[in-house]
């Protein structure tokens, strides 16, 4: 089923707003020999807590609000990543996901952004529909510490029928701070994956909001052990932080069979640091239980009935502990 919500449009107009915004966001843009765009966001460049939320609005192709909101960890003040849809299944699925393995020579990186959707080759669109025909730009988001080549803009051309020079990528590394803040970004968009694994008709929710804890950004000498650290501590936050209300239209029942199932809590590795559980498994990230991604806290609220249910429940002390921060 083709959207009619324009996600790569819209996200190359927030692209277009970040390119006036460079100096003040921190961020560079580099434009390759045959037209393709790259935005680092934290590669070369600074970034910056505002370039991250810049970031995952393009992520969610502007069908969602970001932003920075007080909240505490163990009496002490932490600021948190809010985000919130009234398109959850498009900017969240169609968009935010990081579900396309982008494989060119030598290099790789998780795609994100509405470049999947004008793609539309991952499994489950079949389910969510929302792919697109793009009219200009295609717009992508990788999460990754080098700058992609040109073989990479050939290679995601070719798989969506464009040209190169019509390929835009926003790209910064686990361990910076924009990508920090666009990960965390992300709670609303594991409860919905969690719920399109269990079965869930997920064209039933029509609006989400969730909160998670904004992590340090690592420190390391070593790059490659500076992101692991940031990957370890952007999943706990919303592992065991993250915190989602949706809004879902239907039967209620289901909602009470389902709820139980969806936050972390639910999942037999749940209880530990993510990178302790990577760990155990020996690096392998396919051998971690995939029902373990979802927020710590779930609220379904009925609009049958009026009336919100609770599932799950955040553990701070497990945040703090990941952290490595002591008070």
């Amino acid at each position: 089923m083709q959207n009619r919500l324009n996600l790569n449009s819209r996200a190359a107009a927030l692209v277009e707003a970040a390119i006036q915004r460079a100096e003040e966001l921190r961020i560079h843009l580099h434009t390759l020999p045959a037209g393709g765009r790259i935005l680092d966001f934290g590669i070369e460049a600074c970034g910056g807590l505002e370039a991250g939320i810049q970031l995952a609005k393009i992520c969610l192709a502007g069908l969602g609000e970001v932003s920075l909101v007080e909240g505490y960890l163990l009496g002490g003040p932490v600021p948190w990543v809010q985000v919130a849809t009234d398109q959850p299944v498009a900017a969240c699925l169609a968009s935010q996901y990081a579900g396309w393995a982008i494989r060119a020579g030598s290099y790789f990186a998780m795609g994100s952004g509405p470049m999947r959707a004008a793609y539309g080759g991952e499994e489950f669109f079949q389910k969510i529909g929302c792919t697109e025909r793009p009219e200009d730009q295609v717009v992508g988001v990788l999460e990754t510490r080098a700058l992609p080549p040109a073989e990479v803009f050939e290679w995601i051309a070719a798989k969506i029928g464009v040209a190169p020079r019509q390929v835009t990528l926003c790209a910064a590394p686990t361990a910076s701070l924009a990508a920090t803040v666009q990960i965390v970004a992300r709670s609303v968009e594991t409860a919905l994956h969690k719920l399109l694994t269990l079965g869930f008709d997920v064209s039933r929710v029509v609006s989400g909001r969730g909160v998670a804890p904004l992590p340090p950004v690592m420190r390391w000498k070593d790059a490659g052990r500076k992101d692991l650290e940031a990957l370890g501590r952007t999943n706990d936050s919303i592992l065991y932080g993250g915190q989602v209300i949706l809004r879902v239209k239907g039967d209620e029942d289901s909602l009470l069979e389902i709820g139980p199932k969806i936050p972390s809590l639910a999942s037999p590795d749940h209880g530990a640091p993510f990178l302790e559980i990577f760990e155990r498994y020996g690096w392998d990230f396919y051998k971690i239980d995939p029902l373990l991604f979802s927020p710590a806290k779930v609220i379904l609220e009925s609009l049958a009935s009026g009336r919100a249910h609770s599932f799950g429940a955040i553990d701070e002390e497990l945040v703090m502990r990941s952290w490595i921060i002591e008070r």
